[in-house]
């Protein structure tokens, strides 16, 4: 069996603890003719607007391994990475801090706040907690082990050593990482809890929600409630898996969808732009784990409430 090369460190720094892009370039043409150019390449792959990867060129900003950068008719190489940087959208700055729970030289323990992404994906790039951990703690290399949703504040495990990123995604992947989530919804008295809700969900490429389909359960979690006051209750939910959005797919299973989702039971329109006047009542209590690295056991709680103070809608 042919070894795959590592991959070399990016010659190009971070930009707003942001990183830069890599292209690996493959075997054969995406078109199926002859290998052409890097600049071909780019084409094809980006499906930028016209002349957007000319101007790049021009301005240098496509690199090499070595730093330098390439010209348009640099010949494409199989397995050649090519750097860059994409421009940073315009961001809305969400308007709470990240707070470090714990530190040390192997990782960072952050309680998110409500409406910031974890890590940067789609039009949340330089306002995510991962950007924003590497910005102010100076620790570029920082990675999260784990992802909550960004309506969901909480807890979350960041690396320091891209070398031991594994050994801390494997706590989670081997469910050794003990978590507790809180969440407000509307109470039924009607809902005999607790109970272990195991269901098979499925979230489809494209598609805004998941959902629960006939078959094997992927999905487990444990439903109890803590307490409630008139029609709201305070829930204690215990996930032994991790699909995406799987507490409040089974929340709302339940016929007690958690307060403030946009997703269900109903998809609603998105917010606009600096509105941060309506939370996901959910939150990352508790995180609980043995360090693969120091062999120390870590238990950490959050001090926020499942929604923020409400600062209303934000100027533009």
């Amino acid at each position: 069996m042919r070894r795959r090369r590592p991959v070399p460190p990016a010659p190009l720094p971070q930009r707003e603890g942001v990183d830069p892009v890599r292209v690996r370039l493959p075997r054969v043409d995406p078109r199926g003719g002859a290998r052409g150019s890097v600049r071909d390449h780019l084409v094809a792959r980006l499906a930028a607007g016209d002349g957007v990867v000319d101007a790049m060129f021009d301005a240098g900003a496509f690199v090499g391994a070595d730093g330098r950068p390439l010209a348009p008719d640099t010949a494409h190489v199989p397995g050649m990475y090519v750097w860059f940087h994409r421009d940073l959208p315009a961001e809305e700055r969400v308007p709470f801090d990240v707070e470090v729970v714990y530190r040390d030289a192997h990782v960072v323990v952050a309680d998110k706040p409500h409406f910031l992404a974890t890590t940067p994906r789609g039009s949340h790039v330089a306002e995510t907690a991962l950007a924003r951990l590497r910005r102010e703690l100076d620790i570029p290399t920082l990675t999260a082990a784990h992802r909550l949703d960004r309506l969901t504040a909480g807890l979350v495990l960041f690396t320091v050593r891209p070398e031991e990123r594994g050994a801390y995604q494997t706590l989670f992947r081997d469910r050794r990482v003990h978590k507790e989530y809180e969440a407000l919804a509307a109470y039924d008295p009607d809902v005999a809890l607790p109970r272990t809700v195991r269901s098979r969900i499925v979230k489809e490429r494209g598609s805004l929600t998941a959902r629960e389909v006939p078959g094997e359960p992927n999905a487990v979690s444990r439903v109890e409630l803590s307490d409630h006051e008139g029609t709201v209750g305070r829930y204690r939910l215990l996930p032994r898996t991790g699909q995406t959005h799987q507490l409040r797919v089974h929340m709302c299973a339940l016929g007690l969808p958690i307060l403030g989702d946009p997703l269900y039971p109903v998809v609603e329109p998105p917010a606009a732009p600096g509105d941060f006047s309506r939370p996901l009542r959910l939150l990352a209590r508790a995180l609980e784990f043995t360090d693969p690295v120091t062999g120390r056991h870590h238990a950490f709680r959050s001090t926020r409430e499942p929604a923020p103070p409400d600062p209303g809608p934000q100027a533009s």
